[in-house]
């Protein structure tokens, strides 16, 4: 198996901030599906920017034309697959983990409420925005992928190889947890 990392997990759980620095502790190569994503927004229309651009009304409308035409995931995840194969790789995808067996599978748990308080915290939106936000981004990911792929988000963890429970943790916890697991892998 080629050195591939991928983070999966619901929105705000920290994947791409638990990425970066796994990327830099094991000097791989760092790659946010959610940006490449962005770069296919821009060509449609999109002017996406910050972490929480997903959260926001533009954001909700690029979810939806993706819900209307699977093709911006495809090839996203087309991209995403090429690069784990090559190797030397963290990336950060809500699907594919379920697309490849070519990496180690890490799955971030946490609950929604601690989901919404870390949007609140990152989006600066109040607390009623964030767990509307945090309930409806689950919600519309899974019925995407279920849709799109057939399998369902966040339902099935069987196909990780880690998952960490991060509700109650820092981030630099889950960072020493993940790498405890991680190490006796690579």
């Amino acid at each position: 198996m080629t050195r591939a990392i991928i983070l999966s997990g619901p929105p705000a759980v920290g994947k791409s901030t638990i990425a970066r620095r796994l990327a830099d502790i094991y000097k791989m190569n760092c790659v946010s599906g959610g940006d490449i994503l962005k770069e296919v927004a821009v060509k449609e229309g999109f002017a996406p920017a910050g972490e929480d651009w997903w959260d926001t009304v533009d954001g909700m409308n690029f979810l939806a034309m993706r819900e209307e035409n699977f093709d911006f995931d495809r090839m996203i995840d087309g991209q995403l697959l090429r690069m784990c194969r090559q190797g030397d790789v963290i990336i950060t995808s809500y699907t594919l983990p379920w697309l490849t067996s070519d990496a180690i599978r890490v799955w971030l748990e946490c609950s929604e409420s601690v989901s919404a308080r870390r949007l609140q915290n990152r989006d600066g939106v109040d607390a009623e925005q964030a767990h509307r936000v945090a309930r409806d981004r689950y919600k519309r990911n899974h019925t995407l992928y279920k849709n799109n792929y057939g399998f369902d988000f966040g339902m099935d963890d069987d196909i990780f190889d880690v998952i960490i429970h991060t509700d109650g943790k820092e981030i630099s916890q889950v960072i020493t947890e993940v790498v405890e697991r991680l190490d006796d892998m690579l």
